[in-house]
């Protein structure tokens, strides 16, 4: 199966994964360490990681350590940015609506309110 990076992101831990070793390279059962699911889970989502080229595993000595590739994630980036232009489009398109909105609204003459009077009794 071709994974690619969206795959990899879609899952929490995995994005937790990538969180931990994008500050640290960390050897696989540090990684394992911090969550309270099996190794054998952490393997998994590390070998889906892997396959997506966000993750690359380096041995030293009797450890294997885990890289962050992150220049992958520019393809998510470049995703996601089509949309937040759509939608700043759109947003700005409502503030001109409201601001126009708004001038009609000021430029109305105010009805005068009649006084309210008292009944005699």
């Amino acid at each position: 199966m071709r994974r690619d990076v969206f795959q990899a992101i879609a899952d929490p831990t995995r994005r937790e994964i990538i969180n931990m070793i994008a500050h640290q390279h960390l050897h696989l059962n540090s990684v394992a360490e911090k969550f309270d699911i099996s190794r054998p889970a952490i393997s998994k989502h590390i070998k889906i990681l892997t396959e997506c080229g966000l993750v690359t595993i380096k041995q030293r000595g009797r450890h294997r350590y885990c890289e962050a590739k992150l220049d992958k994630l520019n393809e998510v980036s470049g995703w996601v940015e089509q949309y937040r232009k759509f939608w700043t489009q759109k947003l700005d398109a409502l503030e001109i609506y409201l601001d126009e909105l708004q001038r009609n609204h000021d430029k109305k003459p105010k009805k005068k309110k009649k006084p309210v009077t008292k009944k005699k009794k």
